[in-house]
């Protein structure tokens, strides 16, 4: 599966590209909200994963732009912030994100929470 990360700090990016290729996935990265904006319908991803903070525009408006595109409604989106603020959170959840991680995290859970949206995916195409 193809996983399309929007990620500002490189060492974070490395790192969770580095598990997520260890579980066999193909991850394209982008550094901006606008990189992948641009990007994404050609990426094919399966799933995204957004940082709250980018450098030129919030991940949350992000999300919302894809979520705006008829092709990419559906596509699952995980959130990764290093805010616990509720109402981020909620916020996160208002602009179309699917699931929400904080960061620091257990490399298990990043795992687990993207196994869940890839297995959505999957059901999704299948119906």
């Amino acid at each position: 599966m193809k996983i399309g990360l929007v990620e500002p700090d490189e060492l974070l990016a490395d790192l969770v590209s580095f598990r997520l290729e260890l579980l066999g996935h193909q991850v394209v990265c982008w550094q901006s909200g606008s990189e992948m904006l641009e990007a994404v319908a050609e990426a094919h991803a399966d799933c995204l994963i957004v940082d709250t903070y980018l450098p030129d525009m919030q991940g949350l408006e992000a999300i919302s732009k894809v979520r705006k595109s008829f092709a990419m409604n559906s596509l699952p989106i995980l959130t990764l912030s290093i805010d616990t603020d509720l109402s981020l959170v909620e916020q996160a959840y208002r602009a179309g994100t699917n699931d929400y991680l904080i960061t620091p995290f257990d490399p298990a859970t990043l795992q687990a929470k993207c196994d869940a949206m890839l297995l959505q995916r999957s059901h999704a195409r299948h119906r």
